[in-house]
């Protein structure tokens, strides 16, 4: 069965120009630009996004 994204933005975000993260999928976490949500999605493993989330966090 086939796990509906659970899109979201971050708790930083102060508009809508930024990217929806979905990581409710425990095999990869997908992003995508939230002004254009038809468009293409990037997914990336789990352990990739948990270190890219740690590098930029302030």
């Amino acid at each position: 069965m086939t796990q509906k994204p659970n899109w979201r933005t971050s708790s930083y975000t102060k508009s809508d120009n930024c990217v929806e993260v979905s990581d409710n999928n425990p095999v990869k976490v997908k992003v995508r630009d939230s002004k254009r949500r038809q468009g293409a999605e990037l997914a990336f493993p789990p352990s990739s996004w948990t270190v890219f989330v740690a590098s930029v966090k302030p």
